[in-house]
């Protein structure tokens, strides 16, 4: 996973370099889905598919209090787009926030795209000419269709 970090208002050190990668990067594992990779035809270059731009801010410079810290993150997948953003008193929190969005948007977006291979399977399935005979094992035990 490519992750392109933008900080406005707020200097970018190691140390917070260091938390945002870790905590995005820990999104790569439920984006297994897209895990493939292409060639570029310019560079000839194996590059990853999953893309992350996170920008953090201080939304003002001259207030002390309310939610001024926001952290954006967006994420491209092929043929997919998840953008979550978040409001926070500290920007640590902010940025967790959004990692809980977009882990959620991921766990969501994946459940459906099973659920229509699921069904793309059952519809098969049912296609299938079978004989009244067979039987087909469903939690431990053996049901008899009609078909």
């Amino acid at each position: 996973m490519k992750i392109v970090i933008k900080a406005k208002n707020i200097e970018l050190n190691k140390f917070l370099r260091d938390f945002i990668e870790k905590k995005i990067g820990q999104l790569e594992k439920f984006s297994d889905i897209f895990r493939e990779e292409y060639f570029d035809d310019y560079l000839t270059k194996r590059k990853p598919i999953v893309k992350a731009w996170v920008e953090i801010s201080k939304t003002t410079l001259h207030h002390r209090k309310g939610p001024f810290f926001r952290a954006e993150c967006q994420m491209r997948f092929p043929g997919k787009s998840m953008r979550s953003e978040a409001l926070s008193h500290n920007l640590r929190l902010s940025i967790v926030e959004v990692k809980d969005e977009l882990q959620r948007q991921i766990k969501k977006y994946k459940n459906k795209s099973a659920a229509k291979s699921k069904r793309a399977q059952r519809a098969i399935k049912k296609d299938l000419k079978l004989s009244p005979l067979a039987r087909f094992y469903r939690k431990r035990r053996i049901k008899k269709e009609n078909l």
